[in-house]
């Protein structure tokens, strides 16, 4: 291997770790305010990438029918729920957002799928499909076991994740699917070369890391989900709703994962079934901060990213043994690192 080589490895593993780095802050939001180990978070990812991939070749993308399924789920449970209490005050709300929303979106997506539309609107269109799902799968699978132990909520995740990989396969099909580069061209640094499509993929990821940072730090809802994900019974005591913030929490984590899977889809072809893999990786870097540390999951997520990159130049058949090696000895620092707390 000689520098050319190496500082190419060293390119394609800050890209890949800069997105494992959003998937690892979602995996760690999400865990640090519900408590749910996200295991489906590589689905939003697969989801965002076939999405853009089905709109820019002109076909209607199988979200489609995933959001009035999910829709019509959550209507049920919001009748039964009103019905029990006897509170119908927010049927109204869910009603625009779980029917009047999917419906309309069904419509306007089937009308413009075979337009020639513009790569942004595109975009656009698939963050409106995907990132609606979020809430909804909050709302269908986990707000009913809020208060169950992390174990029945990692056995739901997993349970998620085959149900949702399985809607991949009827709605999108088997085939890949990939879309045109972003951004074309590069730049010459003399040693080596930087791709725009690789600058861009990086900028984007740093810019939603610090949008991030503002949010929680400057902004209500912010403050109130690091309220909740430091105590929740506390958070509750002073009017903050867990609902509300786990139903923002998994926005926030449909949004990170359609953006990753929008951003890797010129770069690799997206399988139903890809998310899984990107989505465990990213969930190795967050064990680097123990699901609760950000910039520790950040500087895992890229020690990640390039331990595959040059896993594959060196022993490519086994690239992904040695990232998932990884995380042994990240778990047994950890244990020995860590203070014991029983749960109650």
């Amino acid at each position: 291997m000689d520098s050319t080589i190496a500082l190419i490895l060293i390119q394609d593993g800050i890209v890949n770790g800069a997105i494992y780095a959003l998937l690892s802050m979602a995996i760690v939001l999400v865990f640090a305010v519900t408590r749910v180990i996200f295991i489906p978070q590589g689905e939003f990812v697969a989801f965002g990438a076939l999405t853009l991939a089905m709109l820019v070749n002109g076909q209607v993308p199988g979200t489609v029918w995933l959001l009035p399924i999910f829709g019509a789920a959550v209507l049920l449970m919001e009748l039964y729920t009103a019905v029990r209490t006897g509170r119908y005050v927010g049927l109204p709300k869910v009603i625009a957002t779980c029917v009047i929303y999917p419906w309309l979106a069904f419509w306007g997506v089937q009308q413009v799928a075979a337009s020639d539309l513009p790569l942004v609107v595109d975009i656009l269109i698939t963050l409106a499909l995907v990132v609606p799902l979020g809430p909804m799968l909050y709302r269908v699978a986990y707000q009913p076991l809020a208060e169950a132990s992390v174990l029945v909520l990692l056995i739901v995740s997993v349970a998620v994740h085959f149900a949702l990989q399985g809607s991949a396969l009827v709605f999108f099909g088997a085939e890949g699917w990939r879309t045109p580069a972003f951004i074309s061209g590069g730049i010459d640094l003399g040693f080596t070369r930087i791709s725009a499509q690789s600058i861009f993929v990086v900028a984007t990821a740093l810019v939603l890391i610090i949008a991030l940072y503002l949010f929680f730090e400057r902004t209500l809802y912010g403050r109130a989900l690091r309220a909740t994900a430091v105590n929740r019974r506390g958070a509750r005591l002073m009017g903050i709703s867990t609902n509300m913030s786990g139903g923002i929490t998994f926005t926030l984590a449909a949004f990170i994962g359609a953006l990753s899977g929008i951003l890797i889809a010129p770069v690799t072809t997206i399988y139903y079934d890809t998310g899984f893999l990107i989505g465990l990786k990213g969930f190795v870097g967050a064990i680097f901060g123990g699901l609760v540390s950000y910039p520790l999951a950040l500087v895992g997520s890229l020690a990640v990213g390039l331990l595959e990159s040059f896993s594959s130049f060196w022993a490519s058949a086994y690239k992904e043994v040695i990232v998932f090696t990884l995380i042994l000895p990240v778990l047994v620092w950890r244990s020995l690192t860590s203070k014991h707390v029983e749960d109650e």
